[in-house]
């Protein structure tokens, strides 16, 4: 023992500031100061001029709230991606933004103002609701930065800002005087609980129980086609009245009905009851019998199917005045129901189509901005569309025109905001045309064959939406936003956008839009407009759609910043943005300039947690950012987006982030191993030529050459999980279990400027340089750690201001890997026999051990002669022989090119005494009397003069 801690000093151990434990919650805040004090982003931007460009356009979060792990899960995967392009040597500048208009901030400024809307003044609150979104502009911003996102920090894009709103304005006047704008009466999304309409986008589906009807609707017996039917009818069943049945989800909806529709290829069919004779679709009779109660049914007449049904014109049931006529529609389906739908295109985007634009029918919107019925719905006038529903119903019961009533489950959209079930409800609105000039034909041939998707299925997907969506509604009855720009004169209704558009623009760039709150509408006239009585020209009051802000983005940053280009090469967000703003942009991009803003879209699952629910507060099952930046740092949370497959919903919870807590140590104690055994080690001069490396050091460097391979391809499709995988089992598998294990023995006890030691630092060096750069995208404040406690940063001030590291295929060695694969794959079998030994008691470890090797398999000991001695240095023992004879216990073992041969193991106690400086048991302990202890590798690596140990 007295010998052991005399040869202590004289190991070369490894040396490194870099600490074990990494306290990042304390460290990372000292780089983000140092990283502002060095201004490193100026650094960046410097070095990246000249360079071609690479463009991520960051989709701008609400500026409303402190940030959520699913901002987290966005940002941090953007960033990845803009500093992997960076070191990669592209000009990737990041323009990070915010929008800044909409429903959640105004509502949080009317909350801090504890007013209601139509409490305040436009202009005051306006101001308050600025307020309120630059607050929380600067709290996300250094809540992003904490979790250590580079960008433009100090030049964001704010929907806010007086130019973006300018150009706003100049966007919807291009699209209005290109024919894509239009005001009419229609029915839209409507939220009553914040008296606005809404976009697809702000809308969600959840379940919902209604109260359904089958109510009957009289034919009308004085139309000539119904009298000639309804003869017909008497004559079969001597019943004098028929009634057309209709089933709905939303009786509410009954006091605007105008019309009913009928399928144009179904077959429908009188039938008569004991209760009367009623028409419906032929195949819903037998689920109508048992839900009705009908005893009696027998079918009188066949119609429909492709023929001209025999009848017109119908009576409402409970509104006598009111006609009620028949249309063919689409559709109408027969899988439930009656196969017959009431049509009220006051209240549905297909009632309105099928009714109104195709058949010119009315449109009645008896229901005011609150969802309550007006005076022109006396019975109900002042309720609640929803409330009314009862008395509806008990009002059809009166008029006998109730055959049954149920609660019905089923999907019905909710405000994604409110969380409250929306109406729709006929109003006169601001429309952007989908399919003016082809606009739905031409952004679906982007879709389908300019832009690429990551995942490719997100291109259905995508299109489905598109094929489907209704015109977009561009009006919001809302303050805090860009007004609509157009003035009009109130009695003949003319625009007047010629003759103010240039004023507008240029007040609303030099004043901001509250300009259009604070001045006449006459003063947005240029001079000469010819306008004779500018008393009676109005603003519109409406303010435009939140994701027409962003939606014009494109607009609004990329073609007004020099540094920038007019598109960019990949758009980053949430799959719900397939039809949000991945969607708005393509659309207003192919209007404005008939080309898509983007090339490249990926789209990320949500954050759910642990067991794949949504996080609530209410649950408890919410994790922040801040939380886990604060308690484990944000290097963890970015290590854990890594991992995830982002395809899908990511998962997040406390024992995921513990998991990712053991992966970040298992890299970072490999980093501090590397950078412990290159403390002696200077490149410049220490640096061993790849061709005189050992073969087991250039198996290693080959080995990482195959890893950059792939990582940096994996890099450009974005596929950070696999490089997660790649990286953590390169640090684990192959070298802290086996390659870094095998060279402590030659490491710490061979002479310190050793040929084969200096081998392995120059293979050390490579890999700790190249993993440094490769993992700086994912782990900033790490890989800094790493970068600044070693020689790499008289490379480059910042591990992020450094190149991406080249594959070089001159440092492979093809023969040298295949040679060390094949000795791993031996040691695997050897060490299952020592470990079974040293449990035994027969030995402490495994350099008290030999071992016999013996196999009838010709290549399998061709390989273990060739290689006996690199085997017992890589088995860790103190040697290693080939047996012949009969070999017991033999087993297979998984070798190369998928064979299995068999190999016999036999452990044995190791001969010779026991070196005391590196312990390996040694024939050559003994034969040296200065140091009568030490085998002679280690004798020569000491000094040998007495005292000098």
């Amino acid at each position: 023992m007295a010998d052991e801690k005399k040869y202590k000093n004289s190991l070369n151990l490894p040396k490194t500031d870099f600490p074990m434990k990494a306290n990042l919650a304390q460290r990372e805040p000292e780089f983000l100061k140092r990283w502002d004090a060095m201004h490193l982003q100026d650094l960046i931007r410097s070095a990246s001029k000249g360079k071609k460009p690479y463009l991520l356009h960051d989709g701008p979060p609400y500026a409303n709230g402190h940030i959520h792990m699913g901002h987290a899960l966005n940002k941090v995967l953007k960033d990845m991606v803009v500093k992997y392009k960076t070191m990669a040597g592209f000009d990737a500048c990041y323009v990070p933004g915010w929008d800044c208009h909409g429903l959640p901030i105004e509502l949080q400024a009317l909350k801090e103002l504890g007013k209601k809307k139509d409490e305040v003044d436009p202009v005051l609150f306006r101001k308050q609701a600025r307020a309120y979104a630059e607050k929380f502009v600067g709290i996300q911003k250094k809540e992003f930065q904490r979790l250590g996102v580079m960008g433009e920090w100090d030049r964001p894009y704010l929907t806010m800002d007086y130019a973006y709103q300018a150009k706003i304005a100049e966007c919807f006047l291009d699209l209005f005087e290109k024919g894509y704008i239009e005001r009419r009466l229609k029915p839209v999304p409507w939220d009553y609980q914040s008296e606005t309409a809404l976009a697809d986008a702000e809308i969600e589906y959840e379940e919902k129980v209604s109260q359904s009807v089958y109510a009957a609707f009289k034919l009308n017996p004085e139309t000539e086609a119904n009298r000639a039917f309804l003869e017909a009818m008497e004559r079969l069943s001597g019943a004098e009245e028929v009634f057309v049945l209709i089933w709905t989800t939303t009786p509410w909806t009954l006091p605007a009905n105008v019309g009913m529709a009928f399928h144009p290829q179904l077959e429908y069919c009188a039938v008569k009851t004991e209760h009367g004779v009623y028409v419906c679709a032929t195949s819903r009779v037998p689920s109508l019998k048992d839900k009705l109660g009908w005893e009696q049914c027998q079918i009188l007449a066949h119609f429909g199917a492709g023929k001209k049904i025999p009848f017109d014109e119908a009576l409402h049931p409970f509104l006598p005045d009111r006609k009620v006529k028949l249309i063919l529609a689409d559709y109408v389906s027969a899988e439930d129901g009656t196969g017959v739908v009431h049509i009220a295109p006051g209240h549905g985007e297909d009632d309105y189509f099928y009714g109104h634009i195709k058949n010119q029918l009315p449109v009645l919107c008896p229901v005011d901005e609150k969802g309550r019925f007006t005076e022109e719905f006396p019975l109900c006038s002042g309720m609640h569309v929803f409330k009314a529903n009862e008395v509806i119903v008990q009002h059809l019961k009166e008029k006998n025109r109730l055959l049954h009533s149920e609660d019905y489950r089923h999907a019905y959209p909710y405000s994604s905001r409110g969380h409250v079930p929306i109406i729709f409800r006929a109003t006169q609105q601001w429309f952007l045309k989908m399919d003016h000039e082809d606009l739905r034909g031409r952004v679906l041939n982007a879709v389908n064959q300019t832009v690429r998707f990551h995942p490719d299925w997100g291109r259905n997907r995508f299109a489905g939406t598109v094929e489907h969506r209704p015109d977009w509604c561009l009006s919001r009855q809302r303050f805090w936003g860009v007004p609509i720009p157009v003035i009009r004169h109130k009695e003949t209704d003319q625009f007047w956008v010629g003759q103010t558009r240039k004023k507008i623009v240029e007040e609303f760039r030099r004043c901001g839009a509250d300009v259009w709150y604070e001045k006449e509408a006459a003063f947005f006239l240029k001079e000469g407009s010819g306008c004779v009585d500018p008393e009676n020209l109005v603003k519109e009051t409406d303010i435009l759609d939140v994701w027409f802000d962003s939606g014009v983005s494109h607009e609004c940053v990329l073609r007004q910043r020099p540094e920038l280009k007019d598109r960019a090469d990949l758009y980053l967000e949430g799959s719900d943005q397939h039809r949000g703003w991945f969607q708005v942009s393509l659309i207003t991009s192919m209007a404005l300039k008939n080309q898509a803003p983007y090339d490249a879209i990926l789209t990320h699952g949500f954050v759910v947690d642990g067991e794949g629910k949504k996080m609530s507060k209410s649950k408890g099952n919410v994790i922040s950012p801040a939380e886990v930046a604060d308690q484990m740092g944000a290097d963890v949370l970015r290590l854990w987006v890594s991992s995830c497959d982002y395809q899908f919903d990511v998962r997040m919870s406390k024992e995921i982030l513990s998991r990712t807590v053991e992966a970040y140590r298992r890299i970072r104690n490999t980093f501090r191993y590397l950078l412990g055994n290159c403390g002696d080690f200077n490149p410049e001069k220490d640096t061993v030529p790849f061709s005189d490396m050992t073969s087991l050091d250039r198996w290693a460097v080959s080995k990482w050459m195959r890893l950059l391979k792939q990582v940096t391809e994996l890099y450009d499709r974005f596929e950070f999980c696999h490089i997660y995988r790649l990286v953590h089992d390169f640090c684990t598998l192959s070298l802290s279990n086996f390659y870094l294990d095998v060279l402590k023995d030659r490491m710490y006890c061979d002479p310190v400027n050793g040929r084969e030691r200096r081998s392995s630092q120059t293979a050390f060096w490579i890999m700790l340089s190249g993993l440094a750069k490769i993992m700086a995208p994912i782990l900033p404040f790490t890989c800094e750690e790493v970068w600044n406690a070693s020689w790499l940063n008289r490379e480059s001030p910042s591990v992020h201001t450094a190149s991406w590291p080249q594959y070089d295929a001159e440092k492979t060695d093809d023969a040298a890997f295949e040679k060390w694969e094949g000795i791993q794959k031996i040691r695997n079998a050897v060490n299952a026999r020592i470990e079974k030994f040293r449990e035994s008691g027969h030995i402490g470890s495994a350099m008290e051990a030999q071992v016999r090797l013996g196999t009838d398999h010709p290549g399998l000991r061709g390989f273990l002669e060739k290689h006996l001695k690199d085997l017992s240095f890589a088995c860790i023992i103190s040697d290693a022989k080939i047996m012949t004879g009969n070999f017991a216990g033999a087993e297979p073992v998984d070798w190369l090119d998928g064979e299995s041969p068999s190999l016999a193991v036999e452990v044995l106690k190791a001969d010779g005494r026991k070196c005391e400086r590196c312990w390996n048991f040694r024939g050559s302990v003994g034969q040296h009397s200065l140091h009568p202890t030490l085998c002679t590798r280690c004798f020569e690596a000491v000094p040998s003069q007495a005292g000098k140990v």
